[in-house]
């Protein structure tokens, strides 16, 4: 049985993966103009130019936090839930952040997928969570 807490965390998990997707993708743009010698300069080039970009930093830092939330959340919460929600909201956060930032999502096949989701994890949560502590 999943508390109330752990489920949240899941969430939490699951919007800092999902909502900082579409920001590092805005981040990384300019990085093909990046060139170097050989394969190694190469590499620490394209390493400089994203860590020295806020504007993938910052996202990069966030979706980092999310894996550490979700890593202390597997210890104490059922494997087959935290995958399952997590993953899945992570894919609806990712859409609804492009959407607010002007991407296209995809129209109606994407906006059925994302409430088939949704009640998805609902009937998962429903199942599983223990509201008594």
């Amino acid at each position: 049985m999943a508390t109330l807490l752990e489920v949240c965390c899941l969430l939490l998990v699951a919007l800092l993966w999902g909502g900082t997707n579409p920001f590092l993708k805005k981040g990384t743009e300019g990085i093909e103009k990046v060139k170097s010698r050989n394969f190694v300069t190469q590499l620490f080039a394209e390493m400089k130019f994203l860590f020295l970009n806020y504007k993938y930093l910052v996202p990069f830092l966030l979706n980092q936090s999310g894996s550490v939330i979700y890593y202390f959340t597997l210890a104490s919460t059922d494997l087959s839930l935290a995958v399952v929600l997590s993953n899945s909201l992570t894919f609806l956060f990712t859409l609804l952040t492009g959407k607010l930032l002007g991407e296209d999502i995809g129209g109606k096949q994407a906006m059925t997928g994302m409430l088939l989701i949704t009640m998805g994890i609902t009937l998962c949560v429903a199942s599983t969570i223990n509201l008594e502590t």
